[in-house]
This record gives C-alpha cells, sequence and structure tokens, in this order.
C-alpha cells in the first residue's frame, strides 16, 4: 500500500527559514536550503574506520552498527516502528539515483537549488514478526559520509514511497520501496543510511555507498 505523507523539504542548518504552504495539508511544506558548514559538520558522520565493518550479515546474523555496505548487499538489522512493533529485517539498498530539480515541481520556487536522489530498497521480513503497515525510513549521505545539509520527506512522479502491506508479519515477506533524499546543486548524495535500528545504530549507522 502507498506510504502517505505530506512532503516536507527542510535545509539542515542552525537557523532555518520555514515557509509553510497555504492550503490544504497534503501541499509541500519547505524550508530554503542555505549553505552552512558549521551544520553540516555537526551532522551525523561516517562510520569511523576503526569501527566500521564491510562484511554483510550470514543467514541467522544481524550486522553490526557501524557496518558500510556497497549497493546491492543486505544488511539484517533490529527494526521498531511505532510503540508497538519490532521485529528483525533485511535492507537491501539496490540503487541510489539521481534526479532532476524538474521532478520538484511540485514544491515550486521553494525547491530551488536542490537535486533529488532516489534510493531504492527491497524490505524483508527475516524473523516473522507481525510488521504489517510498518515503513522503512533512510537517509542520504554526500561524498564524505556527512548530511547533505538537506532534508526531504515525500513521493515524486519518479519514487514513491511504499509501506509494508497487511501480509508482512511472516519470514520471507518482501516489499520494494524508494526514499526521496536530496542535496544543493553542486552536491550529490553518495550513499544512504539505517540508524533507526536502536541507540547503537543511532550513533553508528549501517551505510550504503555506491
Amino acid at each position: 500500500m502507498k506510504h502517505v505523507r505530506s512532503a516536507l523539504l527542510a535545509a539542515a542548518v542552525l537557523a532555518p527559514v520555514l515557509l509553510t504552504a497555504c492550503g490544504s495539508d497534503d501541499e509541500p511544506t519547505v524550508a530554503a536550503p542555505a549553505p552552512s558548514t558549521t551544520a553540516e559538520s555537526t551532522a551525523s558522520s561516517a562510520p569511523s574506520s576503526s569501527a566500521a565493518s564491510s562484511a554483510p550479515a550470514s543467514a541467522g546474523e544481524t550486522t553490526a552498527p557501524g557496518t558500510e555496505l556497497k549497493v546491492g548487499q543486505r544488511a539484517v538489522v533490529p527494526f521498531e516502528y511505532g510503540t508497538s512493533k519490532k521485529g528483525t529485517i533485511a535492507i537491501t539498498v539496490t540503487a541510489i539515483e539521481r534526479g532532476e530539480n524538474a521532478d520538484l515541481a511540485k514544491f515550486g520556487d521553494r525547491a530551488k537549488g536542490i537535486v533529488p536522489f532516489y534510493v531504492r530498497a527491497t524490505v524483508e521480513n527475516v524473523d516473522g514478526s507481525d510488521l504489517s503497515y510498518s515503513s522503512l525510513r533512510l537517509r542520504g549521505v554526500g561524498p564524505d559520509g556527512r548530511s547533505t545539509g538537506v532534508i526531504i520527506t515525500g513521493d515524486t512522479d519518479k519514487c514513491e514511497s511504499e509501506s509494508a502491506d497487511k501480509d508482512f508479519k511472516t519470514a520471507g515477506a518482501k516489499y520494494d520501496t524508494c526514499v526521496l533524499t536530496a542535496a544543493r546543486e553542486g552536491g550529490s548524495v553518495a550513499g544512504a543510511e539505517f540508524d533507526a535500528g536502536g541507540d547503537a545504530y543511532s550513533d553508528d549507522p549501517v551505510v550504503w555507498k555506491g
């Protein structure tokens, strides 16, 4: 089923300017991005070489926090959704694709200077926990492993976010999704990270690089 969200585009800066669209709740809300070396330096960074691993998890193992994988490799991670759904999932980032500013037409002038990137992934239920109607959150990172300085959520015609259906509660169940990310013009999204598997992953995400 479609995962419906109000689109939100925000720059990760110390003092962002928030511009709220008038009209219905489904219209995008945008904050204008502005370069900020300080903000980007305080954003999440890539795992340190001393802690990071490059080996994907074997069957029955979970992928350690800080693991660096290539696009196409599978990570097995603990997963929580809301306050009641917990289990183990496998994530395979299958592609990171560059879009065009024109893809963000529905954001209007507020998306000037922003380039979308599409993180495509396959999600698998590993342990058979009831994770029906859950959805995956991934974040794009730049070539240096740090935040791109832009946060964007929502869908475009070329990247539609999907959530698990009602049957995503058996081992082996899968679905495909696309996560919209972005960078400023001149920048890029070179990787994707998962940091929602508990405190250890929040401090040291699993990262996929192209």
